[in-house]
C-alpha cells in the first residue's frame, strides 16, 4: 500500500432507461445501500456524488443514458476486495439486467497523489487513454494493474 498515492477509478455503464424507469428499479433500489457499503469499506477515500448521494444525475458524457462512478481507494486491494465481495459482487453479477454492452473500456484506474481529489476530465482522459494505448501506468485495469509510481523499480 502507497501512502503517497491513491488509487482512482472511473466506471461507466450505458443504462437500459431513464432512472425513474421500471427497467431500472432493481438497480436504484440498491444504489443507497451500496454506496453506504463503498464509504464504509476499509480502504475506501472518496466517492463522486451529488447532494443525493450517488452521481446518476450527473451527465459527463454525450450520451445521456451513460452513468458515471468515480472513487478513490488507498490501494489496489482495497478497491478489488470492494468490488469482488460481498453484496457488491451480487449487484455486478445483475449488471445485464440494467446496463447495456458499450465500446471500448467501461473501467480505468489510475494513482493519483494521496489527499487529491480527480476531476471528471481526468476520468475521460484514463478511459481514452486505455482505448489508445491499452493498459499503461497512466490507465489500467485490475487485469493488468501497475504499482504505485514510487512502487515501481528504478
Amino acid at each position: 500500500m502507497s501512502d503517497k498515492f491513491h488509487l482512482a477509478q472511473v466506471n461507466i455503464a450505458a443504462a437500459k432507461g431513464a432512472m425513474d424507469s421500471p427497467v431500472m428499479k432493481g438497480f436504484v433500489d440498491q444504489l443507497e445501500r451500496i454506496n453506504a457499503l463503498a464509504d464504509r469499506s476499509p480502504g475506501f477515500v472518496w466517492r463522486l456524488q451529488t447532494e443525493a448521494g450517488d452521481a446518476t444525475s450527473l451527465q459527463v458524457f454525450d450520451d445521456e443514458r451513460v452513468i458515471v462512478n468515480m472513487s478513490v481507494w488507498r490501494s489496489l486491494a482495497a478497491l478489488k476486495s470492494y468490488v469482488y465481495a460481498g453484496e457488491h459482487l451480487a449487484v455486478l453479477k445483475d449488471k445485464k439486467r440494467w446496463f447495456e454492452k458499450m465500446p471500448g473500456p467501461v473501467l480505468a484506474l489510475w494513482w493519483i497523489p494521496a489527499g487529491t481529489i480527480p476531476a471528471v476530465e481526468d476520468a475521460r482522459r484514463a478511459l481514452q487513454t486505455l482505448a489508445s494505448r491499452g493498459p499503461t501506468p497512466d490507465a489500467f485495469t485490475f487485469a493488468r494493474a501497475f504499482p504505485a509510481p514510487q512502487e515501481q523499480p528504478a
